[in-house]
């Protein structure tokens, strides 16, 4: 673990480092390794004010602003904002650590050296951008902003693991591949703890072997269980090298077109987009809905594909309404892009009874769908969802409806007809 020393008491520059790391990341990491800014100074200096951006922007965007789709809007309480504003604020830090720890973990299996102290300053840092992408969240409507701002930080990592971690610059790519993973699992867990507002129980645990003679690793976590096949990351690492030697060429040019196509390129290689599944037409999941939902007119819908960061997912928005009540029905691909449906995965996999004095909550399997019910026992709010095998999930959230009234629209919903949906 990294030791104070007589050089630590000198403080980061905050506004100066995170340019450094925004703008001329590989210049700036052999600087950071020659520093001697140890754990507390970091959390002190830098990442506590990073990570107070995203939490305060949370609480900005889902309590003063709130959420809104279709002519509808939410905003959590004000205190129940507060008190995830906080746990998520403690939560984002106490992740850099285990982070760290993973990334430790892996250097070895990569040629790389394990040394805590490199480990933990290559997550910090290397988290700049994803911390400061938070701020996206006070307009919830633009979080996908910070997503984009999320996977550029995988690139701030890729370009740091050969300097911290001494990790061979053909093995680099894996790495990052590999450490990007385990953070998707890692910040599942962490926005799952923050969700709830509680300390979650753990089991949770990491094992590298060589059954297959890549050096797998397996990922176990509660309600989850994952396999990473190294060979695969191996041939996204080299795309992604290619798309990476590509943008930086295009920067040098300053060409933006062509160093934002590359970058997307090499972001659609992390996430596994691009891989031959292409998500379904939003047409063929429109006709699964009915004109009417319980009795209630749809009074909007609307169907979109949307591309990004390599990224294709289709989605569907219905509304059914009277002047008594309103259920939207949404539904969406995400089995297209193997990083989404493997995040999923987390919550699909779980089993959940949670009752108190005015809410339930459930998640459990049956006929091969895994469903999640939230529900306030007196009839105001409730949400069904429903994870179909072949990645489509579908979202039905009811105001005035209880959750015997979703149950029964689900029933009205051709769920056959989207399980049916095969990739080509």
């Amino acid at each position: 673990m990294d030791t104070p020393d007589n050089t630590t008491s000198s403080r980061i520059s905050l506004v100066d480092r995170v340019q450094a790391m925004l703008l001329r990341p590989r210049e700036t990491w052999p600087q950071i390794a020659a520093e001697a800014h140890d754990i507390k100074t970091i959390y002190r200096d830098y990442l506590v004010f990073l990570a107070a951006v995203s939490a305060v922007a949370s609480f900005v965007g889902l309590s003063l602003v709130g959420v809104g789709a279709m002519g509808f809007s939410f905003r959590v309480p004000i205190l129940n904002g507060l008190a995830h504003m906080v746990v998520g604020f403690v939560l984002t830090l106490a992740m850099m650590y285990g982070v760290a720890l993973v990334a430790d973990a892996l250097a070895p299996s990569f040629k790389g050296e394990k040394d805590f102290a490199s480990a933990f300053r290559l997550v910090a840092y290397g988290s700049t951008a994803g911390l400061l992408g938070g701020v996206f969240q006070i307009v919830p409507v633009l979080s996908v902003l910070g997503l984009l701002a999320a996977l550029y930080s995988i690139y701030l990592v890729y370009t740091g693991v050969t300097v911290m971690m001494k990790v061979p610059e053909e093995k680099a790519l894996p790495y990052t591949a590999v450490l990007a993973v385990c953070i998707l699992v890692i910040a599942i867990v962490v926005g799952t703890l923050s969700a709830a507002l509680s300390g979650a129980r753990s089991g949770g645990g990491m094992r590298m072997g060589d059954s297959s003679g890549q050096g797998d690793v397996e990922i176990r976590l509660p309600g989850t269980e994952i396999r990473i096949d190294t060979g695969k990351l191996e041939e996204a690492g080299r795309k992604m090298e290619e798309a990476a030697q590509r943008m930086e060429e295009a920067q040098a040019k300053g060409d933006g077109q062509a160093a934002g196509k590359a970058l997307g390129e090499m972001m659609g290689a992390m996430t596994g987009a691009g891989q031959g599944a292409q998500p379904f037409a939003p047409e063929q999941m429109q006709q699964a809905l009915p004109d009417r939902l319980l009795g209630l007119e749809r009074t909007a819908i609307e169907a979109r594909t949307d591309s990004a960061m390599g990224m294709s997912l289709s989605r569907v928005t219905a509304e059914y309404s009277s002047e008594q009540a309103r259920v939207e029905v949404g539904m969406q691909d995400i089995g297209a892009v193997p990083a989404l449906a493997m995040a999923m995965g987390a919550w699909a996999g779980s089993t959940v009874n949670r009752e108190t004095r005015d809410e339930v909550e459930r998640v459990f399997q049956r006929g091969g769908i895994t469903f999640k019910e939230a529900y306030r026992k007196d009839g105001g709010r409730a949400e069904l969802t429903g994870l179909l095998p072949n990645g489509v999930l579908v979202e039905l959230t009811g105001d005035s409806v209880d959750i015997e009234g979703l149950r029964e629209a689900w029933s009205d919903i051709d769920v056959a007809r989207l399980a049916g949906l095969k990739r080509p």
